[in-house]
């Protein structure tokens, strides 16, 4: 009996083991792995208002880059009542191929009730 609890035990260590190699293969797979657009969105919206102290309300654009991804996310600056007045911001954030933000910059600044100015050729 003796020997049936040592070949007992090695295989119950075996499929720990195994089961601990799948999971460091399976985070390997996902450190290798690029970001989808929806997580690198996530993500610049999360270090933006980390950085600003600013939630972003929303992504107006967004590219891929030779050095990773642009884009241009709008956060509530100022809140006034009526909200119509409220300061709104365009900010320019850029981030690495993994989603890690190397940059940002405000573009802007205008009031959320506020359109733009009519742009010439239909814009």
């Amino acid at each position: 009996m003796s020997n049936t609890k040592n070949t007992e035990e090695p295989q119950g260590s075996q499929e720990s083991q195994d089961s601990q190699e799948s999971r460091t293969s399976t985070d390997d797979n996902r450190t290798t792995k690029r970001p989808s657009p929806m997580e690198l969105l996530r993500q610049a919206r999360g270090q933006l208002a980390e950085l600003t102290g600013m939630e972003a309300e929303s992504v107006s654009s967004f590219e891929q880059t030779e050095e990773g991804w642009s884009l241009e996310v709008e956060v509530l600056e100022l809140e006034r009542v009526p909200d119509t007045m409220s300061l709104m911001a365009s900010y320019q954030v850029e981030l690495d191929p993994d989603g890690e933000l190397t940059g940002y910059r405000r573009v802007r600044r205008y009031e959320r009730g506020r359109a733009d100015p009519h742009r010439s050729g239909g814009r």
